[in-house]
């Protein structure tokens, strides 16, 4: 059974044991705890953000065709194809022939490759999008035994740069 309090357990670092001195709505603000702690040069290897309440996201971003797969998946390749030409172009050839080679082959291929990739979902998932994951509170929390002085820092004014 897992222990839902502590995420960490089971690695192979034992998480030492820590206190929530702050919580936040958002990551951002949480973040900029964590950053003002740095700033007045608190040891923040003791401090850890804690997302609870989590929420799978996906924001759907288009409707996928067959065009839109050759696309993106030409653009991939050719990005491929330019390193590796440039690689080429560099150590074996010094000639700029091998970069637009490798581009236009590498888009060919990757222009096949999605395209067949695309084929094979059969239409189950005709859309592209973006997974990740959300959090209702964000908790900044520090080792016990560096928690008060982590309290006496939030409760200083920010340090000048």
């Amino acid at each position: 059974m897992t222990d839902t309090q502590n995420p960490m357990q089971g690695r192979t670092q034992p998480t030492p044991p820590s206190t929530t001195i702050a919580e936040f709505d958002t990551y951002e603000q949480a973040q900029a705890l964590v950053d003002r702690l740095s700033d007045a040069k608190f040891p923040v290897q003791h401090v850890r953000i804690i997302g609870t309440g989590l929420t799978t996201v996906e924001q759907v971003l288009g409707r996928m065709t067959y065009g839109r797969a050759a696309l993106t998946g030409g653009l991939g390749g050719a990005w491929f194809g330019l390193f590796v030409g440039l690689l080429f172009g560099l150590i074996i050839a010094n000639s700029w022939a091998w970069v637009i080679w490798a581009v236009l082959m590498g888009a060919a291929f990757g222009m096949i490759a999605a395209v067949v990739q695309h084929a094979m979902t059969g239409g189950r998932r005709d859309f592209t999008s973006v997974q990740g994951l959300k959090a209702e509170r964000y908790g900044v929390q520090v080792t016990e035994e560096h928690a008060a002085e982590a309290v006496r820092v939030m409760g200083q004014p920010r340090p000048q740069a």
